[in-house]
């Protein structure tokens, strides 16, 4: 028996981020050595022999040299097999994306284990099985529930419970087949396309506004979805990040500028982002101008908080304002310049910048666990300030044994986004236009529905909490007006007095002082509005459809009896040949009369 050498030569394509990250690592060999592991009943001798970069991506091969015994007449074809075999084995064991979880989980566990022992992060109480299990059994509760709400008799036990929830339901389904209508230039198409698929409730939403603005506000989404995308991706080192998120303001006047980051959706949109300069270089130019100067400001916030860590409830302010409050401030400017709204709007901040704090820091607070479990890195944008108080480490309150001060912290938070609410309120009286009305104040009464949602419920640091669908329905359809955003708005703060006990939360006070302020607003508003109301029913000289339909029917009737019209005489046992003829003149004349002018009353519905 003789040994038969066998070398295979495969190349292996990766992203350039990736293939940074496992350099940076010192893990491109132990790729090749993943493959050795994977192929545990062979002996492989691997060795990376060479690595070249293109644009965006890194190509190295790697060779495999296999030794085995054979026959002295070893079968060709049993030779070609083995060596098909091991390099298939090869191609699918360096998964770059699979071993570059694994490394960064592996580099989180060390850190972790630096910083403090096993036995602190548990509290010494139990073992590291134990823990582990009721981690597991913590996650699995979480899909259970997940899956028997979006299971079909989860769905069915849903409407049972909540029968009013069917019919906003089926209006809001027929709204989403609307959103999903694309336009017919090419460009548009795909920027309304990919915004159903990244934001499919902002797409929605976006519906209200007329076609002109609705246009300018989904190119200002997704500019700054792009930059969020650049922001949120860890793969990119952070000395190349940088200058990406300063200069993309000018990135969005270049038809040719296109990246390769981020995931699904958002990958999609980094590689095709020159159709949507296409769409922003047709914009109107004050439109253009909005949209460049809030997207300058929000990169070089974010490249301020790339690296700094949110200590006080001050960098908690600003760096919800650089994500969010620039929003509402550059819708604030939109609505000036297309003249939709008085032109105050335009470089009005406090109560815009108020707008966008109250959402984000719902989302932050809402998201804490998705954040948290974030790989390579955790995204912590909690206070140190708030945590502090109630753990030593921010992911210490996802475990079970710190679920009280987890939630006496995330009441915190809550009572803080509450302040806001009332500059919600009074950006919201200022605004006059029915379709930039309702655009707004769905997301806010969604918001406040979310907090109240949120209060004193441990299922936030278990998984994801949202409203159920049905309610976010009916929030859709029910702000078309302040009397119904008042109403809403205070319909949750009642929801979240029940549920506030100041005798356990030592926020408890605080939170009730909040949501009585929000309350006495909103009974101001609601008794404002009523009373408009009621003057302008009052003063309405409009009689009632069916008041307008009855005359309709009785005039009609005469009329056909005044011209022997269907033979109505003799129905009612009247001789038509009976009777004077002037009389009968007179009465098809007054009849014609009377039924054209109640046929005017019928369609201007006045009385005078």
């Amino acid at each position: 028996m003789r040994a038969i050498d066998i070398e295979i030569e495969i190349e292996i394509e990766i992203e350039i981020a990736t293939y940074r990250t496992f350099h940076s690592e010192g893990l491109v060999d132990p790729i090749a050595c993943a493959c050795v592991r994977a192929c545990a009943r062979v002996r492989v001798c691997v060795r990376v022999c060479a690595r070249t970069r293109t644009r965006g991506r890194a190509r190295f091969r790697i060779r495999f040299r296999r030794s085995r015994p054979w026959p002295d007449r070893p079968d060709d074809r049993r030779v070609c097999c083995s060596a098909r075999r091991l390099s298939c084995v090869a191609m699918r064991c360096a998964s770059a994306r699979r071993l570059w979880l694994v490394a960064c989980r592996d580099r989180r566990r060390r850190r972790r284990r630096r910083r403090r022992g096993f036995a602190e992060s548990v509290g010494g109480e139990k073992s590291r099985r134990e823990a582990r299990g009721e981690r597991r059994e913590a996650r699995g509760a979480h899909r259970r529930r997940s899956s028997s709400v979006s299971s079909p008799m989860g769905v069915l036990k849903t409407l049972w419970s909540h029968p009013g929830d069917v019919i906003p339901l089926v209006k809001v389904k027929r709204m989403a087949d609307k959103a999903k209508r694309l336009p017919k230039e090419k460009n548009l198409a795909y920027c309304y396309d990919v915004l159903n698929k990244v934001s499919r409730s902002f797409a929605i939403v976006i519906q209200q506004l007329d076609e002109e603005l609705r246009d300018a506000v989904c190119v200002f989404y997704l500019v700054l979805r792009a930059l969020d995308t650049i922001e949120d991706d860890m793969a990119i080192p952070i000395d190349e990040k940088l200058p990406q998120l300063l200069e993309f303001y000018q990135y969005i006047y270049d038809p040719a500028y296109s990246t390769n980051c981020g995931e699904k959706h958002y990958k999609d949109l980094m590689a095709n982002y020159p159709k949507v300069t296409a769409v922003f270089l047709k914009l109107k130019k004050p439109y253009r101008e909005v949209i460049a100067d809030i997207t300058r400001r929000m990169g070089a916030g974010m490249a301020k908080f790339i690296e700094k860590e949110v200590m006080t409830m001050e960098d908690f302010d600003e760096y919800c304002h650089y994500v969010a409050g620039l929003v509402g401030i550059g819708l604030s400017n939109l609505w000036g310049v297309s003249k939709m709204e008085s032109k105050a709007f335009i470089g009005e901040e406090k109560l815009s910048n108020a707008m966008g704090l109250f959402l984000q820091k719902t989302n932050i607070i809402r998201d804490y666990l998705e954040d948290i479990q974030e790989l390579p890195a955790p995204r912590m944008f909690w206070p140190r300030s708030v945590w502090s108080k109630y753990a030593k480490e921010l992911d210490d309150l996802q475990h079970e044994e710190n679920r009280e001060a987890a939630v006496q912290c995330m009441n915190e938070l809550i009572t803080n986004a509450l302040h806001h609410s009332l500059d919600c309120m009074k950006y919201m009286a200022r605004i006059k236009e029915a379709s930039i009305f309702r655009f707004c104040a769905i997301p806010q009464v969604m918001a406040i529905a979310t907090l109240a949602e949120c209060y004193g419920n441990e299922n936030v640091f278990r998984g994801v909490v949202k409203i159920r669908r049905g309610l976010s329905a009916r929030i859709m359809l029910k702000c078309n007006n302040m009397l119904e955003f008042a109403t809403g708005f205070k319909y949750f703060a009642n929801q979240l007095v029940h549920k506030v006990q100041p005798n356990k939360d030592p926020n408890g006070e605080e939170t009730l002082r909040a949501i009585e302020a929000l309350e006495e607003v909103c009974d101001k508003i609601i008794a404002e509005e009523s009373e408009k109301m009621h003057v302008a029913r009052v003063n309405d000289d409009s009689l009632p459809m069916s008041t307008r339909m009855l005359l309709w029917f009785l005039f009609g009737g005469y009329f056909t009896y005044a011209w022997r019209l269907e033979e109505v005489r003799e129905s009612l046992g009247v001789n038509r040949h009976a009777g004077d003829p002037r009389v009968d003149a007179f009465q098809r004349w007054f009849a014609t009369i009377c039924f054209i002018i109640i046929s005017l009353l019928v369609i201007v519905g006045k009385k005078r």
